[in-house]
């Protein structure tokens, strides 16, 4: 067993989580940041690497894998520790008001104060009910696109309605050879500007719209896919020639141990003050799509102010005997 000691502990490596470790540094506290992953990312990284995000101040289009890079140079000034491929199953409060946090993997790490940034707590692809499903995945079937030029002038189906199905059909389409796009409603629940866009597409063939209808079978040998199979409400099926299927149904999320911690739960979500991010245990924070109150917004932008509000709170638990006055980055510089 390793025993650690830090000021804060930041359980969540996702966008959210690593510029907590920026927040902290800022204040002159340190941070020890703990991922379930075994890369530091969040769903930037394991579902959707080189989709492009367009709501981050000053980038237009900012692909999530360099978001991640770039919020990952931001937090290297201030030298913290990464404890990724484990989960926090254990928080104790001490007497002195401090938590010793215990991971899977048998360490120990005490603080002074305790950010959760987990997302949505512990995650993974929703996966369409096919008996053979198993045998093609990470060969044939994927729930995150990693690397696009594995799909070039290839056949590719896509499943689902949502944004990210009809996303990276449009964005697949520039170098597939076909793609699919399986929807068991007419409706899909995506921006329109998007839904015009992948009509617009289908128009060229480039795209077809297969609706209503849905996946029903798999074919394929030695781990590799060859055709699709697809059903309507009549039990009419189709056979896709597919090299790869693409099952977007979003994600199986559950809180894990988190939910087990004595803090205020509200459907899956952990409820804080919004003026201080701190939830009902005192010295333990929330912040990002984990957290919730009146009105909230669910956007990686409210997520980094909601890091810079609960990092200045948390300053009084762990400097209890400075004066924190306020500086501007511009005035203070990295320090």
């Amino acid at each position: 067993m390793k025993i650690f000691e830090t000021d804060i502990v930041v359980i969540g490596a996702g966008p959210t989580g690593l510029f907590t470790i920026f927040e902290a540094g800022m204040l002159k506290m340190n941070c020890h940041i703990i991922d379930s992953l075994e890369n530091i990312g969040g769903q930037c990284t394991a579902l959707y690497p080189e989709k492009p995000i367009y709501d981050i101040p000053a980038h237009p289009s900012i692909l999530a894998s360099e978001l991640v890079a770039k919020l990952e140079e931001q937090a290297k000034p201030f030298s913290p520790t990464y404890h990724l491929s484990q989960r926090v199953d254990e928080v104790q409060k001490l007497d002195d008001g401090s938590f010793l946090v215990k991971t899977s993997k048998n360490n120990t790490i005490k603080c002074k104060a305790i950010i959760i940034a987990a997302g949505c707590g512990a995650f993974g692809p929703n996966r369409p009910p096919l008996e053979n499903i198993k045998d093609f995945e990470e060969n044939s079937i994927f729930y995150a696109v990693r690397d696009k030029s594995k799909f070039k002038n290839k056949n590719v189906v896509i499943a689902g309605g949502g944004d990210s199905a009809v996303d990276w059909a449009i964005n697949l389409a520039e170098i597939a050879n076909k793609i699919y796009v399986i929807h068991r409603r007419d409706k899909f629940r995506c921006a329109p500007e998007s839904l015009n866009k992948i009509k617009e597409i289908a128009k060229s063939g480039k795209i077809e719209l297969i609706i209503p209808y849905q996946l029903a079978g798999l074919e394929g040998q030695n781990n590799k896919l060859s055709n699709v199979i697809v059903k309507d409400f009549d039990n009419n099926t189709k056979s896709l020639e597919a090299d790869y299927l693409l099952p977007f149904f979003g994600l199986a999320m559950e809180l894990g141990p988190i939910a087990n911690w004595g803090l205020n739960i509200e459907k899956s979500h952990i409820m804080v003050n919004p003026a201080t991010m701190q939830t009902s245990t005192a010295g333990i924070y929330a912040v990002g799509d984990i957290a919730t109150y009146k009105n909230k917004l669910k956007l990686i932008l409210s997520g980094f102010a909601e890091c810079a509000t609960a990092i200045h709170d948390a300053y009084k638990i762990v400097h209890p005997d400075q004066l924190f006055h306020f500086e501007y980055s511009t005035s203070k510089g990295i320090k």
